[in-house]
């Protein structure tokens, strides 16, 4: 008996071309590039300029995917772009994103699960193609988190950068196994009680402000790394797979010593992960894209690979989805 999965047909990538390294970080803050990269493993990060929006990442990410999948824009029915960093408080984002594309049919809208925005997207896009209901989804994540920092906190302006990645899901039939192509299974978490560990502190209906990033570090580190494994042993459960069947594991890019943490309660081979942490810094919804994009186009994701994602986020959130490339 066949049943639809959702398929990734391609993916692709946008980084804003000014980058800011630690070094430039040290001659602003009391911080050094050893502080820096000892604590977070991060080297450099990308800051969009001035007039550029993350509807124009995420737009070049999509384009990009399109291409490598291979696929027009007219073929897309539906746009999932999850962000925390929208255009506009209204409309949303991807509707903007949508109009770029040149798309006038279909539906279009933001996710909003802050860094593990992708994974919900993404299970959110599998839901919809499973039923019927569209055909071909693009599911974005894209931010532009240098414009919600407190440039004058070392302890999160250092953390974060711009971006923005993206993929081109289609439904298809296959064969209801392990073997199958395409999103296996996805689990999805949140938790309230966690907000003022990692929150902004403005917003529309409260201060009618953008606000600022704050978060309680420590705390945030202590949760992650059993609230992560939690949904990793959730997926492993639902398909009888193990970390030993794992070929490659791309864990959102927050901070190396998590996810080196992680994957080691996990028994997952610290060659299975993919990093680029040290590259984007914590890009948010766009940091598990982004990392995806980076494996696929230097060859070390391959069709049929086992590929498991991860994320943590603000709220909390956190989520887990395995997939076959």
């Amino acid at each position: 008996m066949t049943v639809t999965r959702s398929v990734v047909l391609g993916c692709g990538s946008y980084l804003p071309e000014q980058i800011l390294t630690n070094a430039e970080l040290a001659t602003r803050l009391d911080t050094s590039d050893e502080w820096i990269v000892q604590r977070t493993g991060i080297r450099q990060r990308h800051i969009a300029a001035a007039g550029e929006f993350t509807s124009h990442l995420g737009t070049k990410a999509a384009l990009a995917a399109l291409a490598h999948a291979g696929v027009d824009a007219q073929s897309i029915d539906l746009i999932i772009l999850a962000t925390s960093t929208p255009d506009n408080t209204f409309p949303a984002t991807a509707v903007a994103i949508q109009n770029a594309l040149g798309i006038h049919h279909g539906a279009a809208f933001d996710l909003q699960a802050v860094c593990s925005g992708f994974v919900f997207a993404l299970a959110t896009a599998d839901n919809f193609l499973r039923t019927g209901a569209f055909k071909r989804a693009l599911v974005i994540g894209a931010e532009t988190f240098s414009r919600i920092l407190d440039w004058n906190d070392r302890t999160t302006c250092v953390l974060f950068g711009d971006g923005a990645g993206a993929v081109v899901l289609e439904a298809r039939q296959e064969a209801g196994e392990l073997a199958d192509r395409g999103v296996l299974t996805t689990h999805l978490r949140s938790d309230g009680r966690h907000k003022s560990k990692l929150y902004v502190d403005g917003g529309p209906s409260s201060t009618q402000t953008v606000g600022h990033l704050r978060m309680e570090g420590r705390e945030v580190f202590k949760h992650a790394v059993g609230m992560i494994t939690d949904v990793i042993v959730d997926a492993f459960n639902a398909t009888g797979t193990s970390a030993a069947d794992i070929d490659w594991f791309v864990p959102h890019q927050a901070n190396k010593r998590i996810i080196d943490a992680s994957a080691h309660k996990l028994h997952i081979a610290p060659e299975k992960v993919v990093l680029t942490v040290d590259r984007h810094g914590n890009t948010s919804a766009a940091s598990i894209p982004l990392a995806l994009c980076t494996a696929v186009t230097d060859g070390r994701i391959e069709t049929g690979d086992l590929v498991l994602l991860e994320a943590m986020g603000g709220g909390f959130t956190w989520g887990s989805a395995l997939l076959r490339w």
